[in-house]
Formats: C-alpha cells, structure tokens, sequence
C-alpha cells in the first residue's frame, strides 16, 4: 500500500504513527537501540546473586507486581499463587499488586520473599492498615504505587470501586514512618524529580516505571534510569526499573545501566497463564542464561562489576 504523506514545515512527510501515545512501543524501540560491546578476554562465569535489603536472591530479575490475576476466569487455577511459588522457587523477589488483605496472605504463604504494592487510596487510612497487614506478614518491603493516580478521563481513577487520589511529599513520608523497620519503596518514579523526593521521604528504594504505558508518550524506564543515576551518584535508595523487560538481554541492559534488579512482567505472563508455575520456571530460567551470556562476553564477573560504558547508543558509549 502506497505511502500516505502530508504537509509539514519541510514539504510532505509520512503520516504520523498513530500509536506514537503508546509508551511500551517506545521502550521496545529504545532498549532495541542499546548495543553492547564485548570484553571477553579475562572473562569468567558470573555470579548472579542479588543483596537486597539485607537478604539474599539467585538472580537480579525480579516476578512482576500482578494483580487480578486470579479472576481471569481460569478454572481451578490461581495465577497469582502459581508465579509466587515460582519465585519461591527460584529464590527470587516476588512483588504483589493490588489484593485483599486476605488474598495478599494467601500469596505470601506460598513462603516468597514478597513485596506488597499498595495502591494510593484516597482513604490514607486503608493505605496504613495495608501496610500494616504485610508487615504482619513478614513483608520484604512494602509500597505504594505512586503513578496510578489519575485515569483517562484526567480524574482521579477508581479502580474495582475504589477511589484513588493524590500523593503529596508529606503522605510519602507518613507511609515510610509506618513502615518503620520494613523497607518502603515508592513504585512508578520516572524523573529525577520524584526520585529526589523520594528520597527526601526517606524510601529505602524506587522503581522506575510508567506502569506498562499508564502515561501517554512516557519515556522508557530504561532512559530515566540514566539520568536518575547520573543525579544521585550517591543515593542509598534502591533502584528497580521495568517495562518492556521481556528478555535476559533486555534485563542486562538495565542493570548496566544503573538497576539494582529488573522486574519481567509481560514476559512471563503468557507462560504464567498457559503453563503456570512450570512455564514461569522456563522462562526466568531462560533470561537468567541470557543474563550471564552477556555478563560473560562483557567480562562482568557479578553484579556489583556492572558497568554502563558497556552499553553504546547510536554510536555513543554510555
């Protein structure tokens, strides 16, 4: 089919992408366009383990923070407990969205170290007793997912019937207060902006994300990752990223680039919902062989040896 073109300030040009609004079409195109550079002379095989808050992972690839899965109308299958003890399994974090308090139990007593991601209630006071609960139950860390505040309509969302609403400086920190001992971390950061106040709130960690494309024309992570490290070389703050992390190779990247560890959603969904548990093992199972491939031709030896000058974008070392 012929071309479609039309006027702009140089003489005709091609018709716009009509899904340019979609962000995860660009962090599909943007970590495509990281390169990487060999080093394999002095290289061995590395060692993956992740430290996070004072515990210890196999790997620095992380199970998504889901949420609903359960009521996607699979009979006698619970999708959310099924990831969870693949992650027990793999001995890797496990992140959970929104639940009950009662199903949020149930997908910790699969033994996951887990972390429970808790929407931005606009009664504060759910938001506590939430917090609470999962530190009743031997919550890893707990948080708040900071970039699902307003929906399409530019309102404040509700979602399942629950109104949502902002989340001012002071409530971040009122959330780190109640959390005390338990490590807090705000999800859905994507500027150095929010990454300072972050920090200015005392959060033990951030997830750079834009909730798989909640903001129209969103950067990718992966990009203001950079600039987050690059402006607070030395916060104590965790940094997590996801978003389009489908691949080990993808995941490599962003740790090059600055990421503590990497959340892989999308990409275990369609194996979580086929197979269960059994193909989440196959996948993450996979990425972490496409993990330390790169880390071995790159001559890392382990996490804390990533180095971003590995990665080149359009010619340029980062």
């Amino acid at each position: 089919m012929e071309e479609r073109k039309w006027p702009g300030p140089k003489g005709m040009i091609p018709e716009p992408d009509r899904n340019a609004a979609d962000a995860k079409m660009h962090n599909r195109r943007y970590l495509d366009e990281l390169l990487v550079e060999m080093r394999v002379i002095d290289a061995f095989v590395p060692d993956l383990t992740l430290k996070l808050f004072n515990e210890t992972f196999a790997s620095p690839i992380m199970m998504p923070a889901f949420s609903h899965l359960n009521k996607v109308g699979i009979t006698g299958r619970t999708p959310m407990q099924e990831y969870a003890a693949a992650a027990k399994d793999l001995n890797l974090v496990n992140w959970v969205g929104m639940e009950s308090d009662d199903e949020y139990a149930s997908i910790a007593s699969e033994g996951a170290r887990t972390v429970r991601i808790i929407k931005p209630f606009m009664d504060h006071d759910e938001i506590l007793k939430q917090i609470a609960f999962a530190k009743e139950h031997n919550a890893i860390a707990v948080g708040v997912d900071i970039d699902h505040v307003f929906g399409k309509n530019g309102k404040y969302d509700v979602v399942d019937g629950i109104p949502l609403g902002p989340v001012t400086l002071d409530d971040l920190t009122s959330y780190v207060k109640a959390a005390g001992s338990t490590p807090f971390v705000a999800k859905g950061v994507l500027s150095v902006q929010d990454a300072r106040k972050c920090e200015q709130a005392g959060c033990a960690g951030i997830f750079v994300s834009h909730h798989h494309g909640r903001l129209p024309f969103g950067i990718p992570p992966v990009m203001a990752l950079q600039e987050i490290r690059r402006a607070m070389p030395q916060t104590a703050m965790k940094i997590f990223v996801d978003c389009s992390i489908e691949t080990g190779y993808d995941a490599f990247k962003a740790l090059a680039l600055g990421a503590d560890a990497v959340s892989v959603g999308r990409g275990i969904l369609p194996g979580l919902l086929k197979e269960g548990k059994e193909g989440v093992l196959k996948k993450v199972n996979r990425m972490n062989e496409e993990l330390s491939e790169m880390m071995g031709y790159t001559g890392i030896r382990d996490l804390s040896q990533m180095d971003s000058s590995v990665i080149v974008h359009h010619g340029r070392h980062l």
